[in-house]
């Protein structure tokens, strides 16, 4: 992470607060129609754009 920008830093920290599961409080609102973030991202399987 030495080599790393600060703006490159700030959107990969971005990308990994996005990168959380829906909170229980919505789940249980929704009655589990709602489980999973349409956000989620696995770090293997997608890449981002920075």
């Amino acid at each position: 992470m030495g080599k790393k920008t600060l703006g490159v830093k700030k959107r990969l920290a971005k990308a990994l607060n996005q990168n959380r599961r829906a909170p229980v409080w919505i789940t249980i609102k929704t009655n589990r129609k709602v489980f999973s973030s349409p956000k989620r991202r696995h770090w293997r399987r997608t890449t981002l754009r920075i």
